[in-house]
């Protein structure tokens, strides 16, 4: 028999029992999901790595391309 759990481990009870169960791994296996605001959003390097570029040049107002 398998159990599914939710435990909000922004609480100190929550952090507890996952601590708690990491402990036993010959019967517990944890999966910790990404967030919902971080899935489906990633750059590549390329990509962040302009945007880096973008931000830098606009603070500073010099274009960090060019140097």
């Amino acid at each position: 028999m398998t159990v599914t759990a939710e435990i909000d481990v922004a609480k100190p009870t929550g952090r507890r029992i996952v601590r708690d169960l990491e402990k036993h791994t010959r019967v517990v296996s944890l999966n910790y999901p990404l967030p919902n605001n971080i899935s489906g959003t990633g750059y590549t390097l390329e990509e962040s790595y302009n945007r880096g570029l973008d931000k830098l040049s606009k603070h500073y107002g010099v274009d960090f391309r060019t140097l």
